[in-house]
């Protein structure tokens, strides 16, 4: 580690990387379906941080709507975003309708609980335009 650089205990750092990755991710139940109650917000949370736990990955943040959940991730590189998407989603899915089966099926026509599609961004970190700004101000060799 540098003597420039005062440590950072959410900087994650392996044997040949360091990183700091976040995802802010927004997940829509099937049909936009005003499914959630307060109660099952809390039980989703609950299975997003074991899930989460099970890839390395710490629950940063989550919270929710009628119709749709926002989750913040905090995960390793070892981990593609899309597998940890798919884990959540399914393990969740199928957690809720054991849990909430009844008042679940009132929104679901097909049995698919999430819809297919998910939104997710990178967050964090310095804004691109100052990276761009950095890169562009290295010292090339002439």
């Amino acid at each position: 580690m540098s003597p420039r650089w005062e440590p950072d205990p959410d900087i994650r750092r392996g044997r040949s990387v360091v990183a700091d990755l976040h995802a802010h991710l927004v997940f829509t139940p099937k049909y936009r379906g005003e499914v959630f109650t307060e109660e099952m917000l809390r039980c989703c949370e609950s299975i997003m941080i074991e899930v989460c736990d099970d890839f390395g990955a710490v629950l940063v943040d989550f919270n929710g709507e009628h119709d749709h959940v926002h989750l913040l991730v905090h995960y390793p590189p070892k981990v593609a975003l899309s597998v940890l998407v798919n884990s959540l989603k399914g393990v969740s899915a199928r957690l809720l309708r054991k849990e909430f089966g009844p008042h679940v099926g009132q929104y679901l026509s097909d049995g698919h609980f999430w819809s297919p599609s998910y939104f997710a961004a990178s967050c964090g970190g310095a804004p691109l335009s100052i990276v761009k700004e950095y890169i562009e101000s290295q010292r090339r060799p002439g």
